[in-house]
């Protein structure tokens, strides 16, 4: 697998995708895929796909096409998705539950460890036997741990303190749920995730359409 120092953000977030699809196709016992079969399937065109993968050097070969297993190994390494992550969760709220809810079902390799919180009545309950534990504790926990991912589902006021204390305990990367784009340093990866972004994308998208059936 060739590496190289620099790959494109869009190039990244298009190889979640290519591994969702070959999974359906391997549930299915398709053993091969060409670019231009894979393009019908997946909706980009086969020179993108094509071009997506020499970003890591040639999986398909000329006249076979891909294959699904090959490929589908290949990309969950390119994703680092052929190892295992420990994580926590800062913020027990409803949407930290049902995170930690999420990856208890669908385990596909994080493993989230421990959830933190600062209100008290939270504090000591269990979701799905994970202990929600006192915040103060959480850079001895992380510390101690060796934990890789911190998840932030706090406040906006709250996201960065928390996401300061996450990389000074040691954390390789961030997945940011607060409605704010938050700091780290350069070792520290960051996902901001805006859900109120996408909501406001998708009235867009609806209000762009009923202006395109009117004409």
């Amino acid at each position: 697998m060739k590496k190289q120092a620099k790959i494109s953000n869009a190039v990244i977030k298009r190889l979640p995708r290519y591994r969702r699809y070959l999974k359906e196709l391997r549930k299915k016992g398709v053993d091969k895929i060409s670019s231009n079969e894979f393009s019908t399937l997946i909706g980009y065109t086969a020179s993108q796909i094509r071009q997506d993968l020499n970003n890591f050097g040639g999986f398909g070969q000329q006249g076979y096409g891909y294959s699904v297993d090959g490929l589908y190994h290949e990309i969950s390494a390119i994703l680092g998705l052929d190892k295992q992550y420990k994580m926590v969760v800062v913020g027990a709220g409803n949407l930290g539950q049902a995170i930690v809810n999420h990856t208890y079902y669908y385990k596909s390799g994080f493993i989230v460890s421990a959830i933190f919180e600062v209100n008290p009545k939270l504090i000591g309950l269990r979701i799905n036997d994970i202990e929600v534990m006192d915040y103060e504790n959480i850079v001895e926990y992380v510390e101690e741990n060796e934990i890789d991912i911190g998840i932030i589902c706090t406040t906006m006021d709250a996201a960065q303190e928390v996401a300061d204390k996450l990389c000074f305990a040691g954390v390789k990367g961030l997945w940011n749920f607060a409605p704010v784009d938050i700091e780290t340093p350069g070792h520290v990866a960051i996902e901001n995730v805006h859900l109120t972004d996408s909501l406001y994308s998708l009235a867009y998208h609806i209000n762009g359409a009923q202006e395109h059936n009117k004409k």
